[in-house]
């Protein structure tokens, strides 16, 4: 039996990239889903190069259990948030607790809450002048960016740095941990 992943992204969904091919021939977990808020999101053509289904979600479907409906009929048993931006409904942490993960652009707490996401983030750290960022792995629940830590990886910044640049080194960390994260997880039921 395969553990059935949604993930859940807005943008242009590198990391639900380096995702879906990290998994693309795994024997025990399969990308079922890719679930996004935006039409116009990056993901969706990525998604379509390694042929997994995608759903474009209206707002009220958040609500009205449509969501929930057509997650069931993909088998969803475990969901990875990967630069989605919209707060997770309590309906979905009530039916898939500690079944959800995001990945978040620094080292939280440091840098976490409502409107602090992508760019934002970076260049909070860079005002702060910061000797490092790095990447949190948590788990989701009904707080932005306050759900149980997993897993964190640093980097050194430098005091040149541009927030451009902070971003380009939290992502290489982004893509080289999250999908063995997501598989430990799954496998040792973490």
């Amino acid at each position: 039996m395969k553990t059935h992943l949604a993930i859940f992204a807005s943008g242009g969904g590198s990391n639900a990239e380096e995702i879906m091919r990290y998994f693309s021939n795994h024997a025990r977990i399969q990308i079922s889903l890719v679930v996004t808020n935006n039409p116009k999101a990056g993901v969706l053509h990525r998604a379509e190069g390694f042929h997994i289904p995608c759903y474009v979600y209206q707002p009220e479907e958040l609500d009205n259990g449509i969501l929930e409906k057509t997650l069931d009929a993909y088998h969803i048993d475990f969901i990875v948030l990967a630069g989605y931006l919209k707060k997770v409904p309590d309906s979905l942490l009530k039916k898939y607790p500690n079944k959800i993960v995001n990945i978040h652009p620094a080292l939280l707490p440091k840098f976490g809450g409502k409107g602090m996401y992508g760019m934002n983030v970076h260049k909070a750290v860079v005002a702060a002048k910061e000797p490092k960022s790095g990447m949190t792995i948590h788990f989701v629940n009904e707080h932005y960016d306050e759900g149980g830590i997993i897993e964190q990886h640093e980097v050194a910044l430098s005091e040149t740095d541009s927030p451009e640049r902070v971003q380009q080194k939290v992502l290489e960390l982004e893509h080289k941990f999250f999908a063995p994260c997501i598989e430990k997880i799954i496998e040792n039921g973490i």
